[in-house]
């Protein structure tokens, strides 16, 4: 039975003659879409073209994309004529491209940028918006498949370069059914943990691997996120709406790791730097306290410091001496002042107490003038009835008792046959 078995070499190149011969796969034309484009460093083309229900890989060689006029990139519909043949070492066939013409842009292509132009005129890629990742951070959430390359990378970068950091696991679907819905939860599960800084990524993979991150209902969930949000979503060549909108993106998964968390070497060469700088501020305090207090120790005032008492007391001595010299000239001259002032004031004094003295007399004069004891020493009488003093003899009638004031004496009578 071994005799008559294959290998898989003879299978493999028997397909390929049988194609290889078949006239129709030797001169076909294709139409379909670009999906991931790889350019080799040797100028060659792989790639793959696909419609909405299948696929089929394909290789151009230098020699032949010479001669494209336009730079091929991942969406684009593409009209290829090529040879269908069969890749003896892999095993799969494929169609090597002789001639590559443009024939519009993608369906996914005129999603994404239709996306992006939306979500960029809403302001969700402005800087303003943007999160500063922390410098050292305590917990680290990584939202991405829960095995593979990607979650592989991350662990082992951040435990080489950081291992002081946690690292919690978000585990979520990131292609196919559901993954938009699923990566949206556990953001908005990471974002209401104790988490510093959120990884969101995966590997890398075609246009359609990578479709979920192209999701608006993803793009809102990162933009809405409190904590800051690194998006690492295949390789470097890769963009996705989540770069836009995250608050940073790295080029892989390792370089979101890279990002997020200091390397122990930079931690120790910060450390080193500063303790330099601390040590040197030290030293330089050091050196200044030093040289103070040696002039200090060499001061005259600190050595003697009875000397300064000494020139106090003399300040002081000097000070009451002028003082005192002060308050006597003050003294002297204020009452030379006073007595000049009383040498003024006395005569004038003297003069208005004359002068009131005789307008007194003159007053005392006229007052004994009128009064009336001395009109009545004169042989006048005055008539009184009831204190009132009568100057009418109608006031009287008869049988009025009146009061007859003398000079010297009173005379009481009755009025008797009155005017």
């Amino acid at each position: 039975m071994n005799s008559e078995a294959l290998s898989v070499t003879d299978v493999n190149t028997y397909l390929k003659t049988i194609m290889d011969n078949d006239p129709f796969l030797n001169y076909v034309y294709i139409k379909g879409e670009i999906s991931n484009l790889k350019f080799h460093t040797r100028g060659h083309l792989y790639f793959s073209l696909k419609d909405e229900n299948s696929k089929i890989n394909a290789v151009m060689f230098n020699y032949k994309n010479m001669n494209i006029d336009f730079v091929p990139e991942d969406g684009m519909n593409v009209l290829v004529k090529g040879k269908i043949s069969v890749f003896v070492n892999g095993g799969s066939y494929q169609i090597t491209v002789t001639n590559m013409k443009q024939d519009g842009i993608g369906n996914l292509y005129i999603l994404f940028e239709e996306l992006k132009k939306k979500l960029k005129n809403e302001g969700l890629f402005d800087e303003e918006h943007k999160k500063k990742l922390p410098r050292i951070p305590k917990k680290i959430g990584v939202i991405t498949a829960s095995t593979g390359a990607a979650v592989r990378d991350i662990i082992s970068t951040i435990n080489r370069r950081f291992p002081l950091a946690e690292i919690i696991l978000f585990p979520s679907l990131v292609q196919g059914s559901g993954a938009k819905e699923n990566l949206v939860k556990m953001i908005e599960t990471a974002d209401k943990s104790d988490v510093d800084v959120i990884i969101l990524g995966r590997g890398g993979g075609s246009i359609e691997d990578l479709w979920a991150f192209n999701e608006e209902i993803v793009a809102r969930a990162v933009y809405n996120a409190k904590k800051p949000i690194v998006s690492a979503v295949g390789h470097e060549i890769d963009f996705t709406i989540c770069d836009f909108v995250a608050d940073l993106r790295a080029p892989t998964p390792t370089g979101a790791a890279e990002l997020v968390v200091p390397s122990k070497l930079e931690i120790q060469k910060y450390l080193s730097d500063y303790n330099s700088r601390l040590l040197s501020v030290i030293t330089s305090k050091i050196s200044t306290y030093k040289t103070t207090l040696k002039k200090l120790e060499s001061s005259y005032i600190l050595n003697n410091p009875k000397s300064m008492y000494e020139v106090e007391e003399q300040k002081l001595d000097s000070i009451l001496e002028k003082l005192g010299s002060l308050m006597g000239h003050t003294l002297e001259k204020s009452k030379l002042k006073l007595e000049n002032i009383t040498k003024n004031i006395t005569p004038n004094i003297l003069y208005k107490l004359e002068k009131n003295k005789s307008h007194l007399e003159t007053l005392e004069q006229k007052l004994e003038l009128l009064n009336p004891e001395n009109i009545l020493k004169k042989g006048y009488s005055l008539t009184i009835k009831d204190g009132k003093i009568i100057t009418n003899v109608s006031e009287l009638k008869d049988g009025d008792t009146i009061t007859t004031k003398l000079s010297i004496g009173t005379i009481n009578s009755k009025v008797i046959g009155g005017k």
